[in-house]
């Protein structure tokens, strides 16, 4: 792959329109901007991130944490392009130089397609299908359609939301450049080759958007003709991958203690182990010298060394390893190539996160009604699109928006339609039309 073709400005949907601009901004800051001010993302500040959301101690939401993605992204992306630039003079000058911007973006959007309740929200669409009540509906759908459902991905989601045109919406969806779009599409393939974890990067209804961005920008096809797309990922998705794994795993340990379900003991041990002792005692005599005496401020100030350190660490990962992500032979992720002495230390971040986070009572309450909010708004709406007819269905599809295709004529759109709708919805709003819905509560005028 080549660089001067993977950055590209071109829009979606604009193609072959000239727009005639009024300002200065390059075209990768008018997705910035576009994506900020965007409802879709707006939403993300009520959905949940890994903690229930906040009561009396804030913790983060899909919100905060795509922000502080997008902060460590910008730096990932600016550091890369810098030092690119200094062995491959031809790049100065070109839109390269703009990578930050691109990552920064792309980590903005990366949890854009993340259903109410995270993980527990996707597993409850999945298995309302695999397992629940829309069993039977296999038979009457596409092969391919019944693979994207079954394995239904944020993902895959946060692709669509960006490049659907749904209705009353211009052609092109939010009519970004092909590298932003590029740039969120972790699993570059289609639910019919999924990764090892079940992971896939769009629906077959968005296939030839992908297909027709990649092949322009040259992004590798790894698939044989006539076997389910394959392609080797965009390089900078290696960056908003970093980004994500940085924050997401480090910020956990953070709120952890906020919550008190890890020690102040347990997490500073934790982050000074990311250093060699000659470093740690600069650490910590800097904390003397700053006279933090506080404990949480003394773990945020230990969380900022960490994350810069695995930033500086990412960067250098990508360009040790640059000719392999160019030529789509690169395994893993950049978190599995730095340093040793890094590379364990959050590997047992990682292992305790499993043991004592994911695991922790607070957040299994939220997975399991979750869980349940989200199989019974499928249940209840899936029936209603398939009985269209009847009164109570009648009023469960008023609820829902004009922009979603839920009186389509074809099984498939109606049923996909029924996913945009409950996919899009925050936490709050999931649990006040279950509640609604099943006659718990009722709206106060």
């Amino acid at each position: 792959m080549e660089w001067t073709r993977l950055i590209s400005n071109k829009r979606l949907g604009q193609e072959h329109r000239h727009v005639e601009r009024h300002d200065d901004r390059t075209e990768f800051k008018r997705d910035y901007d576009r994506l900020i001010f965007s409802a879709p993302f707006r939403r993300l500040q009520n959905k949940t991130q890994v903690f229930p959301l906040p009561g009396s101690v804030f913790v983060h939401n899909r919100l905060t944490h795509s922000l502080e993605v997008a902060s460590v992204g910008m730096s990932l992306g600016n550091d890369v392009a810098q030092r690119i630039c200094k062995r491959r003079p031809e790049l100065c000058g070109t839109l390269f130089e703009e990578i930050g911007q691109i990552v920064a973006t792309a980590c903005l959007a990366h949890d854009l397609g993340n259903p109410p309740f995270g993980h527990s929200g996707e597993k409850a669409i999945q298995t309302y299908f695999t397992e629940g009540a829309g069993s039977f509906l296999q038979e009457q759908v596409s092969p391919a359609f019944w693979s994207d459902i079954t394995h239904f991905e944020g993902n895959a989601n946060a692709f669509r939301l960006l490049t659907h045109q749904f209705r009353g919406r211009r052609p092109g969806g939010f009519v970004m450049t092909y590298s932003t779009i590029a740039s969120i599409v972790k699993y570059p393939f289609s639910s019919l080759a999924p990764s090892k974890k079940g992971k896939f990067g769009f629906f077959v209804s968005e296939q030839e958007t992908y297909q027709r961005i990649a092949d322009e920008m040259g992004i590798i096809c790894k698939s044989a003709p006539g076997n389910p797309l394959r392609y080797a990922r965009h390089p900078l998705v290696y960056l908003v991958e970093a980004a994500d794994d940085i924050c997401y795993e480090i910020m956990d340990m953070e709120d952890a203690h906020k919550l008190k379900i890890l020690s102040f003991e347990t997490v500073s041990r934790l982050f000074l182990d990311f250093f060699d002792e000659e470093n740690q005692g600069k650490i910590m005599q800097r904390i003397r010298d700053e006279q933090l005496t506080d404990e949480n401020e003394q773990v945020v100030y230990l969380r900022a060394c960490v994350i810069g350190k695995l930033e500086n660490e990412c960067a250098q990962a990508f360009l040790d390893h640059e000719e392999e992500i160019l030529a789509g032979t690169f395994e893993g992720s950049l978190i599995d190539h730095i340093q040793p002495l890094q590379r364990e230390a959050y590997k047992r971040c990682a292992q305790l996160s499993v043991q004592r986070i994911y695991k922790s009572r607070p957040v299994l309450d939220v997975e399991l009604s979750g869980y349940q909010i989200m199989a019974t708004l499928m249940d209840k709406m899936i029936e209603a699109v398939m009985h269209p007819e009847r009164f109570y269905s009648q009023q469960l599809i008023g609820r829902v928006s004009s922009q979603y295709d839920i009186n389509a004529d074809s099984l498939e759109d109606r049923l996909m339609a029924v996913i945009d709708y409950i996919s899009g919805m925050t936490d709050v709003y999931a649990l006040d039309v279950y509640q609604k819905i099943n006659g718990i509560s009722l709206p106060i005028i």
